[in-house]
């Protein structure tokens, strides 16, 4: 059992590295699975359908961990919960890698799900505690590492592939990173959260002000998760850019959004957060539409650079200001707006394929370019 007992002192700049480095292993072993889910459909057999079952058992995992998760912050606080979340999801992790069948597979992911949210929800509350002592806007920083770590996991992921390393094996090695990083910074954790209630109930209804920065998030992820999902099927089949270039618009987008979240706090405390959140939501629509007007290779690469852009800010500068809640602890206040949000993240990706099958690929992307210009409406509404 790892001690989460932290000595007596411990300067802000050492609690911001140690939570940092929380926010980079959680990336490192999200992107460590995907990036060898096409080895372990290969290995089980799974036709396509198959996987797209079985893959939605993470994401119902993470939905029955929203409200667990608030309330075991609240009571527990968020420095235990991050320790036993990452150390869960690093085991799960390996049993993902050396899963044998449907089953094991759908258990686990569901576990991975779990783990996934609570152990975000968990970080993001640590974040909202040191940007506390900082007393200045940092968390699209944290976030920024966590897609540094996703572009680390994916390499290390091509390289393990090409060695013929089996996937059990890789994530043994991701495990022992994510263990042994758990055991070095929980000392460094902060031990109490800024303006906790312990006696907030396991549900809560949200304010409007929460409900607000939920919707924010809500459009913004069916962004966010359009481009994860279809980025790639965009460019085969509008842009048609050659089997080597499938990929660019992807990359650009994951790199401006890693990119864009190192200069959103300063942005963010410049200008504040509503003309922020109303340059996020212009950026993406403003992409989006150019990549579906001009659909040749360029314009295109360059529509999904803003894209990245326009993303980027948003969940981690909604998420800092739940944080700030007064009618709800942070740990409960981030899981109902995570609870919006996330909701927009797994209904972009369906809505682009029926809108997709009944239209085109083209006039999908305009539907989400709309959801673009619908972040940048409220934001410009709300009371920010």
């Amino acid at each position: 059992m790892l001690s989460v007992s932290a000595p007596a002192y411990v300067p802000k700049r050492t609690h911001r590295l140690a939570v940092g480095a929380m926010f980079f292993l959680l990336g490192l072993c999200f992107a460590s699975w995907a990036s060898r889910i096409p080895s372990i459909q290969q290995k089980l057999g799974f036709s396509d359908a198959v996987l797209g079952l079985v893959l939605f058992a993470m994401p119902v995992g993470l939905m029955v961990s929203l409200p667990i998760a608030g309330w075991l912050i609240a009571k527990e606080g968020s420095r235990k919960v991050i320790v036993a979340a990452l150390l869960l999801y690093s085991v799960t992790l390996v049993g993902l890698g050396w899963a044998q069948n449907l089953v094991q597979l759908s258990v686990c992911l569901f576990v991975f799900g779990f783990a996934s949210n609570t152990a975000n929800i968990s970080v993001n509350t640590q974040a909202v505690g040191v940007e506390a002592l900082y007393g200045k806007s940092i968390m699209a920083s944290f976030h920024g590492l966590w897609s540094l770590a996703g572009f680390a996991g994916a390499a290390i992921g091509t390289f393990m592939n090409g060695l013929g390393i089996v996937p059990g094996q890789h994530f043994i090695l991701i495990m022992a990173t994510g263990v042994a990083g758990a055991a070095i910074c929980s000392r460094y954790l902060l031990s109490e959260d800024h303006n906790v209630n312990p006696d907030q109930p396991i549900f809560v209804k949200p304010d409007k002000g929460l409900l607000t920065l939920g919707l924010i998030a809500f459009f913004s992820l069916i962004c966010e998760g359009a481009m994860f999902d279809w980025s790639g099927v965009y460019f085969k089949k509008i842009v048609q850019p050659g089997p080597a270039l499938v990929g660019a618009g992807f990359t650009a987008f994951m790199s401006t959004m890693a990119l864009g979240r190192f200069g959103a706090d300063w942005f963010k405390d410049r200008f504040g957060l509503r003309r922020t959140l109303q340059l996020s939501g212009a950026l993406t629509a403003g992409g989006l539409l150019l990549a579906v007007a001009v659909p040749v290779f360029a314009t295109a690469v360059l529509g999904f650079f803003l894209v990245g852009f326009g993303v980027s800010s948003v969940v981690p500068l909604v998420y800092s200001a739940a944080g700030k809640s007064k009618t709800m602890s942070p740990g409960s206040a981030l899981a109902a707006v995570s609870t919006i949000g996330f909701l927009g993240f797994l209904l972009g990706p369906p809505m682009i394929g029926l809108v997709a099958g009944a239209t085109s690929l083209r006039v999908s992307f305009i539907l989400v370019a709309i959801m673009g210009m619908a972040t940048a409406t409220v934001a410009t509404k709300a009371k920010l």
